[in-house]
């Protein structure tokens, strides 16, 4: 593990190939059940370059109309979201060092030339659980600065198989992606990166 800022761990390399590929058929299973659609920005309606869809009792959305905001069905089907991969229930369990269990898991997938913005993860109740993110594909830039969008910030390279701890006084922290690596893993059947992030949102 390697402490990048207060509250911000990074524990390189944490999956291993085998455990990168079991997880990839863990998100299949989920996408199979509640498929990736492009959500939209609030107001605005512009679309993000992302895909998205979640797993867990809640997940999390935007659209236009209703903004950003958790909710326990699928905005496209009508269905409920199905259960976090019982893999990534034991990653929580191992190093969140949370006491509940993690109640959304967000999919985001990354095409070539998708990004994230900087951003803070805010639309939880409770700020007191960390988020956790797991790196699957292809490597990306991650930016990282402090609790203030003009906070000095630093980058690190992503590779797959690599988690980030944001908690603490890191849990706050403004973060994103400022581009993908293209065919640096073969993990995926194409190129193009999965990010999952492990969020507990009620405070009960």
């Amino acid at each position: 593990m390697i402490l990048l800022a207060p509250g911000i761990r990074y524990y390189p390399d944490y999956f291993d190939q085998a455990a990168q590929a079991a997880l990839v058929e863990d998100i299949r299973a989920v996408v199979a059940q509640a498929p990736l659609y492009v959500p939209a920005m609030p107001k605005t309606g512009k679309e993000m370059s992302v895909r998205m869809t979640n797993c867990g009792a809640l997940g999390w959305v935007t659209d236009k109309e209703r903004g950003y905001r958790y909710q326990p069905v699928h905005p496209i089907t009508g269905e409920p979201w199905p259960p976090i991969p019982e893999r990534l229930q034991q990653l929580w369990h191992h190093i969140s060092e949370f006491p509940m269990p993690p109640e959304a898991c967000l999919v985001n997938f990354y095409a070539n030339t998708a990004k994230m913005g900087q951003h803070q993860d805010r639309d939880e109740q409770n700020l007191n659980a960390p988020v956790v993110s797991v790196s699957l594909g292809d490597a990306c830039q991650f930016r990282f600065g402090g609790t203030k969008r003009t906070d000095k910030t630093q980058s690190l390279r992503l590779s797959s198989g690599d988690v980030i701890v944001l908690g603490g006084e890191g849990r706050l922290a403004y973060h994103g992606v400022d581009r993908i690596y293209p065919g640096t893993s073969m993990l995926l059947k194409g190129t193009g990166r999965i990010n999952l992030t492990l969020r507990r949102v009620t405070a009960s």
